[in-house]
């Protein structure tokens, strides 16, 4: 008795094979894939940002409505979660969208010349300053200044932007003369400020001047309902960077996106839709194009005696298809791997079919070039079927 025989024919595909390419009809299952339109159907954009969620619907609409006052705005919020666009939303819907819009990230200050950075010096204030500089708030003038991780500044300076911002006065270094600047000041951190005050770190009188009014963004895991929109925006955008014409997400991809925590938030998820989309092969996403850490994220399903993986999918990748159950007489080591299990899932396939690569890629529901990456990277390609229980693959006609 084979490894195959405890199930009637060819090892299934608990859902469709995420519209894998059929070998011979090379067509695609049609409810396995979403078009771009369809996912964004319940998107709403502001101010270049998307969403779909009540959670972003609020934030967009916090936003627009503190968007017209010259007041100033803390944004809090975790690295990733788009902290600038909103800054940017807000001058740009402000009452000077034609000024400036100057950023600074306060964890790039030089210690010795950090004064200098932000309210400028004269020409002779310290050795090298052979000539006037504006510093970050005079140049802002007339439009917004926006400093992020303002957590990170250091306490020395924190009483005078006290100052500068109930004065709205800054005198550079090596100056006795002050000027006024005309500026909208949006600070930012991913630091739990009021931790900060506690623990001596942050002035209390500096943060609740900053704390006029706030603008807190929820993590990307707090709003999965703005995955669909955040997928079909991203697809579409760098569709366009590189060049490709990528136009559907597999359901089980899409699930994928949705299980995941991002960590990283929205710059994560960008970041793993390029990778995805610069590896797809074709028109579409699927989710052997996602890295292994989100394939992973799809989970397992299966019945009692079998384990649902996806063998298609680089170490780690997790996804829907159904192993037998163990011959008998073997046993299932508990604590086993899931490298082992797809591994095992590879040579038993290869096993079946002989060593035919193309008949052990229609038995797992697979495209072949991506049989052939699995079997490289658990380093099956030229193994020994008589060594370690592992199947000769023949390079001539009856395999690639």
């Amino acid at each position: 008795m084979n490894a195959f025989d405890s199930v009637p024919g060819p090892l299934q595909l608990a859902q469709a094979s995420d519209g894998a390419v059929s070998e011979e009809a090379g067509s695609f299952s049609a409810r396995e894939w979403i078009h771009l339109d369809d996912l964004a159907v319940v998107a709403e954009r502001f101010a270049g940002m998307v969403g779909g969620s009540a959670l972003s619907q609020r934030l967009f609409s916090n936003a627009a409505r503190l968007a017209p006052y010259k007041a100033t705005v803390l944004i809090q919020g975790e690295s990733g979660t788009g902290k600038e666009l909103i800054a940017r939303a807000l001058h740009t819907l402000g009452p000077t969208p034609k000024g400036p819009f100057v950023t600074f990230n306060c964890s790039n200050l030089l210690d010795t010349l950090a004064e200098s950075q932000l309210f400028g010096h004269v020409r002779g204030a310290f050795t090298d300053a052979r000539q006037d500089s504006l510093g970050y708030f005079r140049s802002a003038d007339g439009g917004t200044l926006f400093l992020d991780e303002i957590g990170e500044l250091p306490l020395r300076l924190q009483a005078k932007l006290l100052r500068i911002v109930e004065t709205r006065e800054v005198q550079p270094v090596g100056s006795s003369q002050s000027y006024h600047v005309d500026i909208r000041l949006v600070a930012a951190t991913n630091r739990d400020l009021k931790a900060m005050i506690h623990a001596g770190e942050f002035r209390d009188d500096l943060y609740y001047r900053l704390n006029t009014t706030t603008i807190t963004i929820p993590p990307l895991r707090d709003r999965r309902d703005d995955i669909e929109a955040l997928a079909a925006h991203f697809i579409d955008h760098y569709s366009r960077m590189h060049d490709k014409s990528v136009k559907y997400l597999s359901c089980s991809a899409l699930e994928s996106l949705k299980r995941h925590d991002w960590p990283g938030n929205v710059r994560e998820f960008a970041n793993a839709i390029e990778s995805a989309l610069l590896l797809c092969e074709s028109d579409r996403i699927g989710i052997g194009d996602l890295a292994p850490q989100l394939a992973a994220a799809a989970g397992c399903a299966g019945r009692p005696n079998s384990t649902a993986v996806r063998p298609d999918l680089p170490a780690g990748g997790v996804a829907q298809v159904e192993l037998p159950a163990p011959e008998p007489g073997l046993r299932r080591p508990t604590g086993f791997s899931l490298d082992e299990v797809m591994k095992d899932t590879l040579v038993r396939s290869l096993r079946e079919t002989d060593g035919n690569r193309r008949r052990a890629a229609g038995l797992l529901g697979i495209s072949r070039s991506t049989l052939y990456r699995m079997l490289t990277r658990y380093g099956l390609a030229s193994a020994s079927a008589r060594n370690a229980g592992r199947p000769t693959i023949p390079s001539d006609g009856h395999g690639l």
